[in-house]
């Protein structure tokens, strides 16, 4: 995700910098030629770019800028905006050829690679994979090869918990002393359910200075992680706020564990992965020798890539832990959407937009993220873990499951996911930029407020609106009607909401569903 603010940042330096190079051979224009090395997988690292290969040297800030992309277990993020375009053709009318361009901007022959997979009620439309699978043997991705999912383990580990409710073996109001008698609750009630949905105000683990890169190489049990965070301050009271947090999905993991009687990885092996056949996937420990497991890779601050840097599998456990590829993964998500993994009433809760205290909603049930393309409603989930990336989706009313799988971390599947389910749907279509006047463009200017912890300030320079998020780069966007926004490399939008006396009052992110910014300043 981290990739996507330095190919905007990126972006604006190749259009500055390439004004007073001579054009490429083998392009009408100036600007076609800069949109397509920018929109190639990383402008960085395309290594036969003539403009970068020069843009790169003089600028050392863009290597201190890549040193970012070594997170080891990114998660979604509000404020990268994984905002949805349009499209063109009716469903049926989609060739082969338009997914292929769709993977083929992104995943470079020679590159780290990626897989796709577009399933439509049983039915493969789509199947493939795109660059390298081993950058050292020179091994092409194969559509069938298996990855790290990170942070989409977290819809198993909710499934099972619901399970495990469904058998009567545990309550989602059980307070989490239940099972782990000695846990400080800093006098709060702290529900399984809070654990669920990211509400538990716990801190979580992956965002504590101490877990720094020595400490992402230890091996830990499950009581040791949870010694290493649980006497760490709460950030807030259960249900107050949500805030994405795998020490609670690392929790959820101990107690399926103290419920069920066996260890996190038996219980979904033998609940879950036998039962339906996902013979390729598996709790993705370091040492076993995995048929079809591809090699995992980051960005190198010196340009090209690198071996993904270690991370104990013992470490994301239930938040992140698992292995699968785009096929298996298809058959889980159908298999939900049956009932065949849980009741009708466990997914309906499961997918249900979780209520906060003071109820806010958030489009997060339990497990899965929730929101909508085009008016196509969908439920689905991401993963960054070191090296890889993912991306899935399923859409109930069309019956539509689309995954992407990115053996780097530095590429955004997530958009590309985005864009392929829009072509299959037959709602995509390029949006236009259009001119607005200074005068118009000075009224978008504000600090705008989704809670105390991420705020969006507007800014203007030079007939141009940037975007900058708390902690974050900033990101231009480019107006395709009067008040509403859009970024193409982020793949998002933002309309900004007028008052009665024709101020600006708030701003809306899209992203699925919609979320309100108020204006602070």
């Amino acid at each position: 995700m981290i990739v996507l603010k330095i190919r905007e940042k990126l972006r604006r330096k190749v259009a500055a910098f390439t004004a007073s190079l001579a054009l490429p051979t083998g392009f009408a224009s100036r600007r076609q030629a800069q949109k397509k090395y920018f929109s190639r997988q990383n402008l960085l690292l395309y290594p036969r770019n003539p403009w970068l290969r020069r843009l790169k040297r003089g600028n050392p800030e863009i290597t201190n800028y890549l040193d970012d992309l070594n997170h080891p277990m990114m998660t979604k993020n509000l404020l990268l905006l994984l905002f949805l375009l349009v499209s063109i053709a009716s469903f049926g009318q989609v060739s082969e050829s338009t997914f292929d361009a769709t993977m083929e901007a992104v995943y470079a022959p020679n590159g780290p690679g990626g897989t796709a997979i577009i399933v439509q009620d049983g039915k493969v439309l789509y199947h493939k994979g795109f660059g390298k699978a081993s950058l050292e043997l020179d091994v092409d991705m194969q559509a069938g090869h298996v990855f790290r999912i990170g942070s989409i383990t977290k819809q198993f580990t909710a499934a099972a918990i619901l399970k495990l409710a469904e058998a009567g073996k545990l309550s989602l109001e059980d307070p989490i002393t239940k099972f782990i008698p000695d846990y400080p609750t800093h006098d709060h009630t702290i529900t399984v359910h809070h654990l669920l949905n990211h509400t538990s105000g716990i801190k979580s683990y992956t965002g504590m200075e101490k877990w720094d890169a020595e400490a992402r190489k230890r091996d830990f049990t499950p009581l040791e992680l949870v010694d290493y965070f649980k006497d760490e301050p709460m950030d807030f009271a259960p249900g107050e706020e949500y805030r994405y947090n795998n020490s609670g999905y690392f929790l959820l993991g101990y107690i399926i564990q103290k419920a069920s009687g066996q260890p996190y990885d038996a219980y979904l092996r033998e609940t879950f992965f036998e039962p339906l056949g996902m013979k390729h996937t598996a709790y993705g420990h370091n040492s076993p020798i995995v048929e079809g497991r591809v090699a995992g890779y980051q960005p190198s601050p010196f340009g090209g890539y690198q071996n993904a840097d270690y991370l104990s599998m013992t470490q994301p456990y239930a938040a992140g832990s698992l292995l699968s590829n785009v096929e298996d993964l298809s058959t889980w998500y159908h298999a939900v959407a049956a009932d065949k993994v849980i009741s009708a009433a466990s997914r309906q809760l499961a997918h249900t937009p979780t209520t906060l205290n003071d109820g806010e909603v958030q489009q997060y049930g339990y497990g899965w993220s929730l929101g909508e393309q085009e008016g196509s409603a969908f439920w689905g989930h991401g993963g960054g873990i070191n090296g890889f990336t993912t991306a899935s989706r399923y859409f109930p009313e069309e019956k539509l499951f689309v995954a992407v799988f990115s053996n780097c971390n530095c590429n955004d599947p997530g958009a590309v996911a985005s864009k392929l389910a829009l072509q299959a749907l037959g709602k995509y279509k390029e949006i236009k930029v259009i001119s607005l006047s200074d005068d118009l463009l000075d009224k978008y200017e504000g600090k705008f407020e989704l809670n105390p912890s991420l705020i969006l300030t507007v800014t203007k320079k030079d007939g141009q609106l940037s975007v900058h998020a708390t902690g974050q780069g900033s990101v231009m966007i480019e107006a395709y009607e009067e008040h509403k926004f859009f970024n193409e490399a982020l793949n998002a939008k933002i309309h900004f909401n007028f008052a009665d006396d024709g101020s600006v009052e708030s701003l809306t992110l899209l992203q699925g569903g919609e979320y309100v910014c108020k204006r602070i300043e």
